[in-house]
């Protein structure tokens, strides 16, 4: 019971092989430079100033209608989901500021990184 080999275990390896080099040339050939830090920056602070201007729409929505139930249990459940939905919507807001900022700062530093090299 000899099992027939086929042709295509061998040119699925040999186009694998052929991918994960041309992966690994791709990425050691490119290299990111001050614009894509600007803007990477630019976007996640456009993020950040749109999760803001959500959020405080959430939080004005919740201080309108705020849940009255019967019950002691839904109270809790109704109180404990309001304050995670408006937790999570500060802290989409707070990670992409954090993160544009950051990106705006690595800006700053590769064009000053640029001018130190172009001087040696």
């Amino acid at each position: 019971m000899n099992s027939p080999s086929n042709g295509f275990k061998k040119q699925t390896d040999e186009l694998a092989n052929s991918e994960s080099s041309s992966f690994d040339t791709a990425s050691s050939e490119t290299q990111k430079g001050p614009l894509s830090f600007l803007s990477g920056s630019i976007t996640s602070l456009s993020f950040s100033f749109l999760c803001l201007f959500i959020s405080k729409k959430i939080v004005l929505y919740f201080s309108i209608h705020t849940p009255n139930y019967s019950s002691t249990i839904a109270q809790s459940i109704a109180s404990g989901f309001k304050t995670l939905i408006i937790g999570i919507s500060f802290l989409a807001t707070f990670t992409f500021g954090f993160i544009g900022l950051g990106l705006f700062l690595v800006f700053i530093r590769s064009l000053i990184k640029g001018n130190n090299v172009k001087k040696d």
